[in-house]
């Protein structure tokens, strides 16, 4: 039997959402072939294997390989794979400098324009440091800027993180220099001009079904008016997801070709899940998931289901191909 730690919690702000990727992974991990072990990360950092502190380095004793259910800070931008990669255990999902690359939304892009691929103008705000009346001015200072850049509406997020967290989308100056204020002290900030169209969301996996990267059918999502795929659209199932989604065969074809290509050209592993907005100009890519969620309520389990396949099947495929490595 096949020894799998399934990692999962972290000290990111999608340590709940990790807990139910793990979960998903624990339950439907094939019992014929892998003894899972259950091991959760602190929000504080420590590693608790069968409820006990762990050392990482004891990691190699206990385990033949590791499937990375983290999400965000550590677990999905390259310090986790990192520790791993000294440890020499083989592990789920992207190697650590890609994972870093798709982590941050500014050079991700950057891979998708190499590319030519459409992407949405930008302003890429690093963290500020000062005090009140500091950071005041320079949030002034910035919505000046940046509505001079280009009209709203305004999209505005963290930098590095998943799962929308911390994104907001607004719609007069006011809002918009009020959740600048709110982020530039404690963590770079990407503000981004909003696209309209369809949102589609395209997995990849790498090895199945005969294919060097095997393009799942693009999912259609669709959000309440007024609304947009924030956190709680995504876990509350009030957000409608259609796989496939209703888009002509030329667009589809398209999408599929566009998350091959941003997997590819990022240097990602295993599986990945790219997500656009098909406009009337064009289709533009909004970021790539190196780890994208396996909950109840996410959307590669569901691409998986559409094309007749199984969560267990895809734990088990990805499974062989960390332990190929070895």
């Amino acid at each position: 039997m096949i020894r799998v730690g399934v990692v999962r919690g972290g000290p990111s702000s999608e340590h709940d959402v990790s807990l139910k990727t793990g979960e998903a992974v624990l339950k439907h991990m094939p019992k014929d072939r892998y003894h899972a072990f259950d091991i959760i990360i602190t929000r504080d950092g420590t590693l608790l294997f069968r409820g006990h502190p762990l050392s990482p380095q004891e990691l190699p004793h206990h385990v033949d390989v590791i499937w990375n259910a983290l999400h965000g800070e550590f677990g999905e931008d390259g310090k986790f794979q990192q520790i791993l990669e000294e440890l020499g255990i083989p592990y789920t999902g992207s190697e650590p400098l890609p994972s870093a690359i798709g982590m941050h939304k500014v050079r991700t892009k950057e891979y998708a324009q190499s590319l030519g691929m459409l992407t949405a103008p930008d302003v890429h705000i690093e963290r500020h440091e000062g005090d009140d009346a500091e950071l005041d001015e320079y949030a002034d200072g910035l919505t000046k800027y940046i509505h001079n850049q280009f009209p709203g509406p305004w999209v505005i997020k963290p930098l590095s993180g998943g799962s929308s967290v911390g994104t907001s989308i607004t719609r007069s100056l006011f809002d918009l220099r009020y959740e600048l204020r709110k982020l530039i002290g404690i963590t770079d900030v990407l503000v981004e001009q909003q696209i309209f169209g369809r949102e589609a969301t395209v997995g990849v996996l790498e090895g199945y079904r005969g294919k060097k990267l095997y393009p799942f059918l693009p999912i259609e999502i669709q959000v309440p008016k007024e609304r947009f795929f924030d956190f709680d659209m995504k876990y509350s199932g009030k957000a409608k997801e259609i796989s496939p989604g209703h888009f002509p065969e030329a667009e589809k074809r398209e999408l599929q070709r566009l998350a091959q290509a941003i997997h590819d050209a990022v240097g990602l592993r295993h599986y990945s899940r790219s997500d656009f907005i098909v406009s009337p100009k064009g289709i533009y890519f909004l970021e790539v998931n190196t780890l994208p969620g396996l909950t109840e309520e996410s959307l590669v389990p569901k691409a998986i289901k559409t094309v007749g396949g199984t969560l267990s099947e895809f734990i088990d495929h990805v499974l062989q191909l960390a332990m190929k490595k070895r």
